[in-house]
């Protein structure tokens, strides 16, 4: 399978201690099957830092690798997957909330973003949140690698 990385620069090593705290599946390397998303994430992240170039890396996974890990999927929005992004970008300590290698499942992009703030500051509960993100449109799926073991699986190509 192959996936691909959006950044402002070329790398060579995947560092996980260089990912931000607070994602929204923790700190670790986030890629997209999709060529499109990842250039897109590249070309915010160039205006975000106002440096570098729209680059997008592309990574190998073999089909036998995941039988290794500890994979956790999100086939769309849900209350699940609410909780889990609430739990992730809400973690105060440096230590990971989850003891997946991977986790697989929607962006909570900046609209989506939004309904999460509603619902922390309680203006719509769960039921509501879910709802209101299962109306958007442009649904995108992240992978999320946060061990060394999965980081090892990725082949640069």
């Amino acid at each position: 399978m192959k996936l691909y990385h959006g950044t402002n620069r070329e790398f060579d090593k995947i560092d996980l201690l260089k990912s931000k705290p607070n994602k929204d599946f923790g700190r670790g390397f986030y890629l997209s099957a999709d060529y499109e998303q990842a250039l897109s994430m590249a070309q915010v992240k160039v205006e975000q830092l106002e440096t570098g170039t729209p680059t997008v890396l592309v990574y190998e996974i073999g089909d036998d690798a995941w039988d290794n890990l500890h994979v956790l999927r999100f086939e769309s929005y849900s209350e699940e997957w609410a909780k889990f992004i609430l739990l992730n970008r809400n973690n105060p300590t440096h230590l990971p909330a989850h003891k997946y290698d991977v986790v697989i499942g929607p962006i909570a992009n900046d609209r989506v973003g939004v309904q999460l703030w509603k619902y922390e500051n309680c203006s719509i509960d769960l039921p509501i949140l879910v709802r209101n993100l299962q109306y958007m449109k442009g649904v995108t799926i992240q992978y999320f690698f946060g061990t060394e073991r999965a980081i090892k699986l990725l082949r640069r190509i």
